[in-house]
């Protein structure tokens, strides 16, 4: 007659043992989901993100979030707005990219907020104020330019005259990367800024649209809307003084700076496309950046008080902004 073997017992696992393979578990999952986070944020690779370079691809580039992106051009529009140089656009970039990096934060040292991380206690505003960036920066640039000579000086010098950092020469190391932002913001380099943005899951509002745009670049940029079959649209004439010498130059560098300016707010905008200077950036093709306009996108848009394209009625006095339908 056989054996019959005894049954084993199996030690039963520890109620803590179980805690620390949850534990570990729950561990790895938020450093997944904190690595996820970190790439959207940062645009990491298939996530959004926004790159300001030479419009014909040579050169610096630099890299950015559709978030960071927003900032910088609002930071650039209000300096455009207050009549302010390209090299003031630069140390106040370089400023907020040291600062903030370029986010708008409600909290920082002490009291500090926003992007240029003015503090409420030092006379800059009340905290609703600061993180306004159009406020914020309309700040930064009041007091730079009571900074003498502020243009020819080092700009970890005019920007420590400003802001009265700890670690004034941290500055520096931002310039390389704000020139090329300034670049292409300022409109001195076309079709130099593009976003690849998510698909729009709603509609935009051309009232925010015009809202922003007067908001940021002033009163005179007087934005028009209309509606067409297709979406919303919002024309934005490019208006500069006439008869004066260098005003093509001008006219087609503002343009610029108002394309630029609206492909940075696609994300949070729900824009669809935006069209100057015969050629055109889409959302739905976001991935290619600027692009030859079709004919029926570089064609004046009948407005009721005349072209804004002008003579030649190839577009290039006016930017449109189609939004998402």
């Amino acid at each position: 007659m056989g054996t019959v073997s005894e049954p084993i017992d199996l030690p039963r696992p520890s109620r803590r043992g179980r805690l620390l393979r949850i534990g570990a578990a729950l561990v790895v999952l938020l450093a997944i989901a904190g690595y996820l986070v970190v790439q959207y944020v940062s645009g990491g690779p298939g996530a959004p993100r926004c790159v300001a370079g030479t419009g014909d691809g040579q050169g610096a580039t630099f890299e950015m979030s559709p978030e960071q992106a927003e900032n910088a051009a609002t930071i650039s529009a209000v300096g455009i707005s207050h009549g302010m140089p390209e090299r003031a656009v630069t140390i106040a970039l370089a400023t907020a990219m040291q600062e903030s990096g370029l986010r708008n934060l409600n909290h920082g040292d002490r009291d500090s907020l926003g992007l240029f991380q003015q503090r409420p206690s030092q006379g800059w505003g009340n905290a609703e104020q600061i993180m306004d960036p159009v406020y914020s920066a309309g700040k930064f640039y009041k007091h730079l330019a009571e900074v003498p000579g502020y243009s020819r000086l080092p700009l970890t010098v005019a920007a420590q005259k400003v802001q009265r950092s700890a670690y004034p020469q941290a500055y520096a190391k931002h310039e390389p990367d704000a020139a090329v932002l300034t670049a292409a913001l300022t409109g001195r380099e076309s079709a130099s800024l593009t976003c690849t943005v998510a698909k729009n899951a709603r509609p935009g509002d051309p009232a925010q649209v015009r809202a922003g745009l007067t908001k940021a670049f002033g009163e005179g940029t007087a934005p028009d809307g209309q509606s067409t079959g297709a979406g919303r649209e919002v024309t934005v004439p490019v208006r500069v003084t006439e008869g004066t010498a260098g005003a093509g130059a001008e006219r087609e560098q503002r343009g610029w700076a108002l394309a630029h300016w609206a492909v940075a707010q696609a994300s949070s905008l729900h824009i669809a496309q935006v069209s100057y200077a015969g050629r055109t950036w889409s959302a739905d093709d976001s991935a290619d950046g600027w692009s030859k306009a079709p004919a029926s996108a570089t064609a004046p848009a009948s407005t009721g008080r005349g072209s804004a394209a002008g003579p030649s009625g190839d577009g290039t006095q006016e930017v449109r902004i189609t939004l998402a339908p």
